[in-house]
């Protein structure tokens, strides 16, 4: 039970990331163009995952969560918004949302969930 805890954790942080990162770019200011459109996109996947995850647990909801997490944690490179604020607020929350999901997966291996009461 408390590994179910821990994972159920990880899934609300990554919820209130993705929430995060779609609203950051009215919270920081980020003008209109591919880091806040990529910070609407990658934040309302994060947080569909992350709802998925607390409604129905699957190992996959997780690996889609590490890959979108890691997208964010490299976009900035790859659409070319580097050295901003938008740089900075993708980073931190696609390597936090990648080492979270990362967490889950190791989680569930260890100690994978009974599909039986073991009645």
């Amino acid at each position: 039970m408390e590994n179910w805890s821990n994972a159920k954790l990880c899934d609300v942080a990554n919820f209130v990331l993705g929430a995060v990162l779609f609203f950051s770019p009215w919270m920081f200011g980020f003008d209109a163009g591919a880091a806040s459109g990529n910070a609407y996109v990658t934040g309302l996947a994060i947080a569909i995952l992350a709802i998925a995850a607390l409604a129905a647990f699957a190992v996959w909801e997780e690996w889609l969560n590490l890959i979108v997490g890691l997208w964010a944690l490299v976009s900035p490179w790859v659409l070319g918004f580097q050295g901003t604020t938008a740089m900075t607020v993708h980073v931190l929350i696609g390597a936090a949302v990648a080492v979270l999901a990362a967490i889950e997966i190791w989680i569930m291996t260890q100690n994978p969930p009974r599909l039986t009461t073991g009645r």
